[in-house]
């Protein structure tokens, strides 16, 4: 099996050469939460921490309720029926095997954002099928059976409105492709608000061949829990979970009281907002007084920068040589070749410290 080279393996060098910076490294090269996790979770955790037995694959019914309740809440989502909501360990794990889960092969396209995140290509390869790049706009190709969206982007915080997102449905339909919305960032807007696939407005009334990807990585501080979900078309989700019931995937029962605590609570989703939004505010400008233009990045957690134009390893070296490692446009795709990923996921004290170095 071919699959590409892990990229942030060829990071090392720079990351030796940040670590050399008088005041260590500044890791601003993966979206990994730093935040405590919140108190209410940690005690969701423990409650059902004496679990012996084999928790069910579809996960318990006050989980899927919770998720509901919190799509209504937090994004608008009409009332979706539970039955047609499925816990997954974390969402890469699904990010990866969806094109297989759904029967994808070979002789069959898996269409992908031009710039997009590692995982949409690799699942598409351990299936056996051939990913497709799209630029914006793009209409998929006969034979594709799964169309992957992303709003907000990864890892240029682009945006789509509903418009946008009901062409890329009504495409994927018209060559009767599945469409899976990555949608893991979706509380944390800045300068646009980001719409959900499960909006009237953006399927037509419609759940037929959709499904949403929801995670609790940056929402709520999960990422070492694995904690996320996926919704939408009750067919679709039945068909997943038969398939990962004989597979064994499974979230552990303490996770799923965990999330059930998580995604009742709406105050701690607020805040954790809220620290990343003085982050960017504080880094952004820094970026900008640098010589650094940021596109996009109207919503979650990176800033999608150029500086000058110049090749993105040129910039991962000059941001290096200050201390500061960063993710190169090329781990997303062959057009970022110009742009750098610089992530939020810092604390306070060390994103205001890469602030100072970038400051001329």
């Amino acid at each position: 099996m071919r699959l590409p080279d892990f990229p942030w393996d060829s990071l090392a060098d720079h990351a030796a050469k940040a670590r050399t910076h008088p005041g260590g490294v500044v890791d601003l090269s993966i979206g990994t939460p730093v935040d405590p996790v919140p108190e209410l979770i940690q005690r969701a955790l423990g409650t059902v921490a004496d679990s012996p037995g084999y928790p069910t694959t579809h996960g318990v019914v006050e989980l899927r309720e919770a998720v509901v309740g919190a799509l209504t809440r937090r994004h608008g989502v009409p009332a979706l029926d539970p039955v047609a909501v499925l816990p997954t360990i974390g969402s890469k794990e699904l990010v990866a095997w969806l094109p297989t889960l759904l029967g994808l092969g070979p002789g069959d396209v898996v269409a992908i954002p031009a710039l997009s995140y590692p995982t949409y290509e690799v699942g598409a390869r351990l299936a056996g099928a051939t990913p497709v790049r799209l630029a914006d706009g793009e209409p998929p190709p006969p034979g594709t059976g799964l169309v992957w969206l992303n709003s907000p982007s990864n890892p240029t915080g682009r945006v789509q409105d509903a418009s946008q997102l009901a062409q890329a449905v009504a495409d994927a339909r018209a060559v009767g492709a599945v469409v899976a919305s990555d949608e893991c960032y979706l509380a944390l807007s800045w300068t646009a608000q980001p719409v959900s696939v499960l909006l009237p407005s953006v399927n037509g009334g419609s759940l037929d061949g959709l499904m949403a990807v929801h995670s609790l990585s940056k929402s709520s501080n999960l990422a070492g829990y694995r904690a996320g979900f996926v919704t939408g078309d009750p067919a679709l989700v039945a068909s997943l979970l038969e398939v990962r019931k004989h597979a064994g995937m499974i979230m552990p029962r303490p996770v799923q009281a965990a999330m059930t605590a998580a995604l009742s609570d709406d105050a701690h989703v607020a805040e954790q907002s809220e620290r990343y939004r003085a982050r960017r505010d504080l880094l952004l400008p820094a970026l900008t007084k640098a010589g650094f233009t940021v596109d996009h990045s109207e919503a979650g957690l990176y800033l999608w920068s150029t500086r000058d134009g110049e090749n993105a390893w040129d910039t991962i070296a000059w941001l290096a040589d200050r201390g500061i490692l960063a993710a190169p446009g090329t781990f997303y795709g062959p057009t970022g070749d110009k742009h750098v990923r610089i992530a939020l996921t810092a604390t306070d004290d060390r994103i205001a410290t890469a602030a100072d170095r970038l400051t001329p």
